[in-house]
């Protein structure tokens, strides 16, 4: 048996960029806490050894930290329709919605959102700082809520006694708790039917014409 020895010890391909997809996904099923370097290691690029981790990412905080830069310049861009003065305030929150829903049932990545999940998957507070950005992003998408609430009040489509918080809330709360329908298999055509229920709430609030 004859071997080329140019090709002899030569180290495996790695495709850096699809080892940080892959990461991604591990965190997003898991959480960061229960994320472990071995199941990191042993999930992105067909196995890495320690040594090379370290020198592609740096740990596992830092790995994370770059998921996270990933998802929230992706998937979690189906909230950006909150922020779109074009859209009616009513119907970029539902857009929101419909939007986050498809995604977090789509096929080709874990169900449920890296946001909202990271509540319920990352809860100690030690750990606070290293998610400190997809907090900033439940903040941001609240905040979305909310100057869709007021606009549609300056705007005289909702009442002037609206309760503004509470009605942010409801949204708000709803987006959240489509990561935990999701996850447990919910359909996204039963996600969907829900939506068009809980926009009725807008609907109870409108100004009377």
């Amino acid at each position: 048996m004859e071997f080329n020895m140019a090709t002899m010890g030569r180290p495996r391909t790695f495709d850096r960029d699809k080892a940080v997809e892959e990461a991604m996904h591990i965190f997003w099923q898991n959480g960061y806490e229960s994320t472990s370097l071995s199941q990191l290691k042993a999930g992105i690029g067909n196995g890495i050894s320690a040594p090379s981790f370290y020198a592609a990412f740096g740990s596992k905080e830092a790995l994370f930290q770059e998921c996270t830069q990933r998802y929230l310049s992706t998937y979690a861009l189906v909230t950006e329709s909150l922020w779109e003065e074009e859209l009616a305030p009513r119907d970029a929150i539902e857009i929101t919605l419909r939007r986050s829903a498809k995604m977090q049932c789509e096929r080709g990545h874990p169900k449920g959102c890296m946001v909202g999940l990271s509540v319920i998957s990352t809860p100690s507070d030690e750990n606070a700082a290293v998610i400190a950005p997809l907090t900033r992003s439940r903040a941001r998408t609240r905040a979305g809520i909310v100057a869709c609430v007021k606009r549609g009040i300056e705007s005289s489509e909702l009442r002037a006694d609206t309760n503004e918080r509470a009605l942010s809330m409801v949204f708000d709360s709803f987006l959240l708790g489509l990561s935990t329908l999701s996850r447990d298999g919910v359909r996204h055509s039963d996600l969907d039917a829900a939506i068009t229920q809980v926009m009725l709430v807008w609907d109870a609030s409108r100004a009377k014409g």
